[in-house]
């Protein structure tokens, strides 16, 4: 489809719709067909295609975002510098952060959360070695 054919197509669909291309009537002279003020429609349009394109492109750099594993949470780096959540295991005796390698070896039964690095000090707890920000 050419843009001279879409502009055609456009023009039917104007023809057919009751728009007015004055000014809206007062109540003295109100036809039994009241239309649409050309102007008002013309922004409509406007406004519609601006909004349905900004949500699509909203939508695509949400997906965009999933697709590359872009998490939001708090970094190795901001957890080192304030107290965050640590995890432990209810067997073990070492406390780690939760994108810590050592996670992944603790069952989800057997993992005990802790507010903060210290709560996890004054049960017992000692930092992993192997986790970096600790």
């Amino acid at each position: 489809m050419t843009i001279a054919e879409v502009r055609e197509k456009c023009k039917t669909l104007f023809a057919r719709l009751p728009v007015s291309a004055g000014p809206l009537p007062t109540s003295s002279d109100i036809p039994t067909k009241v239309g649409i003020p050309r102007d008002i429609l013309t922004i409509s349009i406007l406004i519609l295609a601006s909004l349905l394109s900004f949500g699509l492109g909203y939508m695509a750099g949400v997906d965009a975002a999933q697709e590359e594993g872009v998490s939001v949470g708090i970094s190795p780096e901001v957890a080192s510098t304030t107290e965050g959540a640590v995890v432990a295991s209810k067997s073990g005796m070492k406390y780690y952060l939760p994108w810590c390698a050592g996670v992944d070896r603790i069952s989800d039964t057997n993992r005990v959360w802790f507010a903060s690095a210290l709560d996890a000090r004054a049960v017992g707890y000692t930092p992993a070695a192997n986790c970096d920000g600790l």
